[in-house]
């Protein structure tokens, strides 16, 4: 795999998992993990992490099933807790242990960034969080105190996910003849078009995507019928299923004691993680392409970034501090869309 120059790729085994992950920066550097999304992998900071400046030890590891990583199953019924205490041992494994560390968190990452600071309380340096999940997790929610549309939070989990893509990705698609090809999923909802990488960064990327492990256990995860619209809740196992509400909620961050720095980074056209977002099977439900949807009442749109604002907000009463930034023509990749702009405002707010 190629890479940007000055970046390493090694792998580190603990007793939970063989973490891969890319590197960067002296042994003795300022520690800094970055947490990538789902469908994605550690390649997809590669250029984020060849612009930082000298001083900071990088570290951006293929969570278990993604990328180069080992898989093993996710148990869902613990939220993202398996892949926050899989880095939890890689940190240790780093000699990171009696060191707070800068964590960045993208999407699903996003996510996983917020659990490993409930995890680990005092050892959590800052949290700068790229378009994160919200803190109430993905789909099945109202509201932005996070209230289930249905008890068993209907509308969410692996259920969501569009089959012919999940056929795409099992197969290694690399084309983008169909608008469900990762190539041109990543293109048309991970950048705003008509933003693009070059042609070799993109194969990269599409080659991160198409290594994930599919299944029950992994990408997407199980389900199980509901009787609620749309007759489908999370299931206990992989990947869509960690972040269902039933299982999610990162909202306990308003009660640590130490309350690390927030900075909250989006594009303002995201069509992933918005309070709109295509990815919600009640805002397709809302704008007619999927069927049966029994209206506001009882299946509204989750307001993913207001329920997030309310957190911070509530964070921030409680004596935490956060920053929102919200890059203009940008979707739901802004250390790629507008990478000179946030490495600046990255290292600005680490450092």
């Amino acid at each position: 795999m190629s890479l940007p120059s000055g970046i390493s790729a090694e792998r580190v085994q603990t007793e939970r998992l063989t973490t891969y992950m890319l590197t960067k920066g002296p042994a003795d550097g300022i520690p800094v993990l970055l947490v990538h999304g789902n469908v994605s992998s550690s390649r997809f900071y590669a250029e984020l992490m060849a612009a930082l400046p000298d001083g900071y030890r990088v570290v951006a590891p293929d969570l278990r099933g993604y990328g180069h990583s080992e898989t093993k199953p996710v148990d869902a019924t613990r939220g993202v807790s398996d892949w926050s205490d899989d880095l939890r041992e890689l940190v240790e494994a780093l000699g990171w242990s009696d060191r707070a560390i800068h964590l960045l968190g993208w999407s699903l990452g996003g996510g996983v960034v917020m659990q490993y600071a409930l995890d680990n309380p005092g050892r959590v340096a800052s949290m700068t969080l790229l378009a994160p999940a919200s803190p109430y997790g993905f789909g099945g929610t109202r509201g932005i105190d996070g209230a289930l549309n249905a008890p068993d939070g209907a509308g969410a989990g692996g259920g969501g996910a569009n089959p012919d893509f999940v056929k795409l990705l099992a197969a290694g698609e690399t084309g983008d003849e169909s608008p469900l090809a990762p190539r041109s999923v990543m293109n048309a909802f991970y950048f705003k078009p008509p933003f693009k990488v070059d042609d070799a960064t993109a194969d990269a990327y599409v080659d991160a995507m198409n290594r994930m492990a599919i299944g029950e256990d992994n990408y997407p995860g199980d389900m199980t019928p509901s009787e609620f619209w749309p007759n489908i809740a999370p299931g206990p196992r992989g990947v869509l299923n960690t972040l269902a509400p039933t299982y999610f909620n990162t909202s306990g961050l308003i009660d640590l004691e130490a309350k690390p720095p927030i900075l909250w980074v989006r594009g303002d056209s995201d069509q992933i993680v918005a309070d709109l977002s295509m990815f919600d099977l009640a805002a397709l439900g809302k704008v007619g392409a999927l069927p049966g949807w029994p209206g506001d009442d009882v299946a509204p749109p989750q307001p993913m970034i207001g329920q997030t604002r309310a957190v911070f907000e509530r964070y921030a009463e409680a004596g935490g501090t956060y920053q929102e930034v919200v890059f203009t023509d940008c979707g739901h990749s802004p250390h790629i869309e507008k990478a000179a702009a946030f490495v600046e405002l990255f290292t600005g707010f680490i450092g």
